[in-house]
């Protein structure tokens, strides 16, 4: 689920929440970070004290024993001494020489594993390049920490006498201890507070919304040919204050915008039904000039078959006629021009004879079967015909060689298939997106209807028209309508 398609409501709530979650995670590592160093902070300490009362009962020691005072001697002054000092302070201890080599330890058996007899000689630089000649070194076993301190004994008159070296186990058993009952109590305080919360955002989220849901209702009514009502909201914020009364503002200029809006509209759609009438009544004007023309340049008296042409040359301007006055009737009446009717038509035959008006010899039409049968205004499908026909002659230049245009009908699945192909100049990359707009227009005369009244004929009937076009190759207009 994206953040941007929530409502506003769910973000404020689910913001809440996971500030409260944040704030949690957060304490809760500061706290385990705090008593980590609490920890590591009391080890120091502890093993500093330690080291300071063993090194002050070494001293003690060493200005009451009768041997010489000196690192050979070391071993034996400390001898039984050693095992005392270990267990009154619960640390064991290893004396070392000043090379680094073990002199001897508290604890009683030694193997091979458990005690480091020799001191590295990285430890040896770091214990006499300190100010205080002591040196610490931390490691990990077993997942336990062991802290080993070294530092320099010295004698009576300060010079060193050997290496004492105390290791240390950080036991945190008891910090861990107080640290889970902590972070135990803090869990259930924030599940609490979490409780809370989920409450106070449920609530404020609500309270915050419900202003904004009364705006929101308010322009989803918002209507242009409508009085629109005001938003009255006596108790608000700076902010939704601000907002309403842009809103009421709007509410009033758009009142203003309806009225000269609502008067431009009906000029202008005067305008556009008067040039529409133009172009509807131009339409059949050219195929009955057409046929008039053939009528005139093919009569001979002489012919056997005269009759029969007059008759089909008279149906066509007939219909044509007949088209025209339903233009005139629709307009006058203020309806669609011309009026639509569904009838069961012979698609093969009405496109056949759509084509007899035309007398170019390169006009080619074939159908895939004679009997194509679709719900169709006949008039309108006549003109869907005539009017992409006669747009695939105007778009093949006069000094075209070998001008061409196939008209196919075929029966695709459940729809008629309408095809107008001719190899003119095609359509330009720029001009596609415009092609079926009103007043589009690439020739010199016309209005630029034709194309966009055949766009709403067809669609009128749940049908679809594209095209697919090559710049001065050709253009292919498809036209797609349900069959019965």
């Amino acid at each position: 689920m994206r953040l941007n398609k929530l409502s506003l409501r769910v973000r404020i709530f689910f913001a809440m929440i996971l500030l409260v979650l944040i704030a949690s995670i957060l304490i809760g590592a500061v706290t385990v970070y705090q008593k980590n160093e609490e920890s590591r902070d009391y080890h120091k300490a502890r093993l500093e004290r330690k080291q300071q009362a063993i090194i002050s009962d070494i001293n003690y020691v060493i200005r009451e024993t009768t041997y010489p005072v000196e690192t050979e001697k070391v071993a034996l002054i400390f001898k039984d001494e050693i095992y005392r000092i270990a267990e009154v302070h619960s640390l064991r201890l290893n004396l070392y020489d000043l090379d680094g080599t073990l002199l001897i330890t508290s604890k009683a058996s030694l193997t091979n594993d458990s005690i480091v007899k020799c001191i590295d000689t990285d430890v040896l630089n770091a214990i006499s390049n300190t100010v205080n000649h002591r040196h610490v070194v931390k490691n990990q076993k077993n997942g336990e920490t062991f802290q080993s301190s070294y530092i320099y004994l010295y004698d009576a008159k300060s010079k060193p006498l050997a290496i004492l070296n105390l290791p240390y186990l950080e036991n945190d058993e008891f910090f861990n201890k107080e640290l889970n009952e902590f972070l135990e109590r803090l869990g259930y305080a924030y599940l609490f507070m979490m409780l809370i919360a989920i409450l106070l955002a449920l609530l404020l989220s609500k309270y915050i919304t419900r202003t904004l849901k009364t705006i929101s209702d308010k322009i989803k009514e918002t209507r242009l040919e409508k009085r629109n009502k005001k938003i009255d909201i006596s108790t608000s914020s700076e902010e939704i204050s601000t907002l309403v009364n842009s809103y009421n503002s709007m509410i009033d200029e758009l009142e203003e915008s309806a009225v000269k809006l609502a008067t431009g509209e009906r000029e202008q759609a005067w305008r556009e039904m008067a040039k529409q009438v133009a172009h509807e009544i131009k339409n059949p004007l050219t195929p009955m000039r057409l046929s008039v023309q053939s009528f005139q340049r093919k009569f001979n008296p002489e012919d056997e078959n005269i009759h029969q042409k007059v008759d089909e040359y008279s149906q066509t301007l007939i219909q044509q006629i007949d088209t025209m006055s339903s233009i005139a009737s629709a307009f006058s009446n203020f309806a669609k021009m011309p009026a639509q009717q569904s009838e069961t038509l012979n698609v093969s035959n009405i496109v056949k004879l759509a084509l007899d008006i035309f007398s170019e010899d390169y006009i080619v039409f074939s159908s895939q079967d004679d009997d194509i049968m679709a719900n169709f205004d006949r008039t309108q499908l006549i003109r869907v015909v005539t009017n992409l026909v006669k747009n695939g002659i105007q778009a093949i230049p006069l000094d075209k060689e070998n001008p061409r245009i196939e008209v196919r009908v075929a029966s695709e699945y459940e729809m008629v298939v309408i095809t107008v192909e001719d190899n003119g100049l095609g359509i330009s990359e720029e001009n596609e997106s415009k092609i079926f707009e009103p007043k589009f227009t690439t020739k010199t005369s016309g209005m630029g209807l034709g194309l966009a009244m055949v766009k709403n004929i067809v669609e009128t009937y749940k049908g679809n028209i594209t095209f697919t076009s090559q710049y001065e190759k050709g253009t292919t207009f498809t036209v797609r309508f349900p069959k019965i």
